[in-house]
Parts: structure tokens; C-alpha cells; sequence
């Protein structure tokens, strides 16, 4: 039988899961989807399906519960985000500026090649590369969060860095 101490049905205890996890789990589906307000959906329904379930899931599972959640539900709706992320690629952008058109027409360049750059890696490279290079993550955090190996976090990284350098390259 749990310890009473432990149980996650406590409100101290599931709060402190929520400032404990609630932003790196962000994080990680904000890197996959590339879609915030999906990702904080996405992560308020992981939290509340872990509540829901309270019962059933061990404090110490907890943390595995909430990505595994987490990770399905933004597998449930990938389709879906594709569609929306390739629209908004389509839609131009309007904002006024002092920069001179030149300028701005080389950003906007830019940054769409950037975008597809990142855009064109494979889910697993673009989510590891994310994880490390904007959220800080070490390559064992990474490995725990994707419950896979260090050895294959290091090589999504290094194959996110070849493609990357080569798109830029052209840049």
C-alpha cells in the first residue's frame, strides 16, 4: 500500500509535480509541435489526466505518466498541427517598420529559410536539437524525457547539426 505521504491525490503534492514539470513538459511538445497554445493544452490535459488518475499512479511514476501523456496527446494531434503550421507558412506577414524594404524582404529570406531548415529535420533530431540548444537541456535530461539512450540523443544532435549546416550553408 502507497504511503499517504506520497500519494499523489494530495493537492501539495500534485501541486508540486505541476511547478516541478509543468514547464520543461511544455518545452518538449512546444519543440515538437512548434505550436504554444497547443502545448499548453497539451500539457494541461496531461496534468489533469494525472490527477484524474491519481489513484492509480505511484508519486515516484509520476513524472514518466505526465510525458508518456503528454507525448500521446501531441500524437493524437499532429495531423492536425501540420495543417495549421504549413498555413501559417503560407500567410504574409504585415508590419509596419522603419527598416528599408531591401532589409526587410532579406529577413523575411531569411528567416523562412531558417524555419524550413529546422523545419525539414526529422521529428526526433528537431526535438532533441530544441530541447538541448533552447531549453538548456543536457543530453542525459533528453534521454530521460524521450526515454531513449544518451548515445542516441548525441546522434539526433549531431545528424540535426549536419542537416542544419548544410541548409545554411546555402543561406
Amino acid at each position: 500500500m502507497p504511503q499517504i505521504n506520497n500519494s499523489v491525490c494530495e493537492e501539495h503534492n500534485f501541486n508540486r509535480l505541476f511547478r516541478t514539470y509543468s514547464k520543461s513538459i511544455r518545452n518538449f511538445i512546444f519543440y515538437k509541435c512548434g505550436n504554444e497554445n497547443e502545448a499548453n493544452d497539451i500539457t494541461q490535459e496531461a496534468f489533469i489526466k494525472l490527477w484524474t488518475n491519481c489513484k492509480n499512479v505511484p508519486f515516484e511514476k509520476a513524472k514518466s505518466f505526465l510525458y508518456t501523456v503528454a507525448n500521446n496527446a501531441f500524437l493524437n494531434t499532429v495531423a492536425h498541427q501540420k495543417v495549421v503550421l504549413k498555413y501559417a507558412e503560407k500567410q504574409p506577414k504585415n508590419k509596419a517598420s522603419n527598416e528599408t524594404p531591401q532589409f526587410i524582404l532579406e529577413e523575411q529570406e531569411y528567416m523562412m529559410k531558417l524555419q524550413t531548415a529546422i523545419a525539414n529535420l526529422t521529428e526526433a533530431q528537431r526535438t532533441a536539437f530544441l530541447l538541448n540548444r533552447i531549453d538548456g537541456k543536457k543530453y542525459k535530461e533528453i534521454a530521460e524525457m524521450l526515454n531513449i539512450s544518451v548515445k542516441a540523443v548525441e546522434k539526433r544532435i549531431s545528424g540535426a547539426l549536419i542537416c542544419l549546416r548544410k541548409e545554411i550553408e546555402n543561406i
